[in-house]
Parts: C-alpha cells; structure tokens; sequence
C-alpha cells in the first residue's frame, strides 16, 4: 500500500508543475544560443554525452525507491500524468514484463538495447559527423548506430534491433526518422515495450556550450493508444581525457555464471 500511495504522489506532483521539471526533462529549448558550426555549416552537436538521470533506465514513469533502484518523477512529458498511453492487452503485458524483469529484459542476456533506450543507459556515448551522416557510438556493448542525412526513405524488408535512421536538419536540431524495429527491445528496466510497428523520431537540440535537449516521440499502433513523447537533457562529458571506454557484457556474464557455478 505504501508503495502505491508513494506511486501517487510522485503523479501529482508530475501534474502540478511544469512538464520539463515534473519529468526531469529538458529545459525549455533556447531561441537566442547559436550552437557551434561544422566546417560544412551543421550545428556541432559532436562530443560524448550522456543522461545523468540514472532512475530514465530503471523507469520512464514516476517509480518510488525500491531496493537499488532510485526514485524518479519520469520524462515524459506528453500524456501529461507522464504515464505511458497503453492498450489494455499490452497493459497486461508490462505487468507481466515487470514481474518476471530480471529474468526477461533483453538486456540480461546482453541483446542490443535498442531506440531509444540506448540514450538514457547510464554509459556516455560519442557523436562524430559528416555532410552525409551522423554516427553514435555507445559505450555500452560496442552499440552504434549511423543516421543517414542522405537518404528519405528506410530500407525495404530489412529490421533492426535499433531500427534504421534516417536524418535531416531543422534549424539547429537534429530530426531522426526511427523505423524498422524487430519487436524485441523494452524501453526501460520495469517491461515497457513495443513491437516491430514501433515509430521514433528524435529531436537533438544543443541549448548551450554543454547541454543538448533530447525529445522523442513514439508511436505503435499495436501496443500504444497514440503517440507519446519524453524529454531529457544530454550533458557534455568535459573531465580530461574523456573517451568511451568498454562494456563487455558477455564477458561480464560468463564471470557470474562461473562464479555461481562454484
């Protein structure tokens, strides 16, 4: 019971004050910051960032503590309760998810994690650019990904575990067009999920010299009521000599498996 009057609280909370700061989203994009050029006139977005609320990973929604799992009042940001809109059958089946977690999230057996959970993992990741792409390099796994900025349309027949990119520029954000799913990633640590009709698209706005906006929209007709979007904030690693380091997750679960085993 505790848990669930806590669960309230932090809805009501989401409810009573501004989106961004209810979801610990996003501050609101600038109109005034010029963010840095590329050599071929892009917005510089190039760096290794990374989301410092660890609870996005556990949790999309507002989740009080539970045993090491941290408190969070979630990121989304539309509906405005910050609840994910689901269909009754696949309500049913993020409880079921939630209830057998550690056992059934495709991160434990070390499967891609997939669009977007890939961004808010708590490992950083690298974005180099070129007139004709943007590449993400993710710490966790040797995950990366390429945004094609000339292409229109996704490939035909063909699906991702991180779905296929493509790109193109707006002003000074980054618009990324995510389709191509193969069904199988979760959203989050608790069972949110979707299915290979999943539809993402990424918006990635440099709001000053070490802050980038990241608002996703997504959509999946089979799982979902309608659209639904979450905001957060990417913060630029700045402490000397930063740089992707390795996350083996194999590796790391044969260890466990030997040391059980003894």
């Amino acid at each position: 019971m505790r848990s669930l009057i806590g669960v309230a609280g932090l809805v009501a909370m989401v409810c009573a004050v501004p989106a961004y700061l209810g979801g610990q989203g996003a501050a609101p994009v600038s109109q005034t910051y010029a963010p840095p050029r590329t050599s071929y006139g892009h917005p510089d977005i190039q760096g290794i960032w990374q989301v410092l609320n660890t609870a996005t990973a556990w949790n999309l929604e507002p989740h009080t503590a539970t045993w090491e799992v941290p408190a969070g009042l979630g990121v989304i940001v539309d509906p405005a309760d910050g609840m994910i809109p689901y269909q009754p059958p696949a309500a049913a089946k993020r409880a079921e998810n939630f209830k057998n977690r550690e056992a059934a999230d495709p991160l434990g057996k070390c499967f891609k994690p997939g669009v977007p959970r890939l961004t808010y993992l708590p490992f950083p990741f690298q974005i180099i650019q070129s007139p004709q792409a943007v590449t993400i390099f993710y710490e966790y796994v040797h995950n990366f990904r390429t945004i094609h900025l000339d292409r229109k349309t996704h490939v035909d027949g063909l699906d991702f575990w991180n779905g296929d990119s493509i790109g193109r520029w707006e002003g000074n954000t980054l618009v990324v067009d995510v389709a191509n799913f193969n069904g199988q990633a979760w959203l989050d640590r608790s069972g949110n999920f979707h299915s290979e009709a999943l539809h993402v698209v990424e918006r990635y706005t440099r709001i000053d010299s070490g802050t980038m906006t990241y608002e996703v929209t997504l959509e999946d007709p089979k799982v979902f009521t309608r659209p639904w979007k979450m905001s957060m904030p990417l913060h630029l690693r700045r402490e000397p000599n930063v740089r992707l380091l390795e996350y083996e997750c194999h590796a790391y679960a044969e260890d466990v498996a030997q040391e059980q085993s003894r």
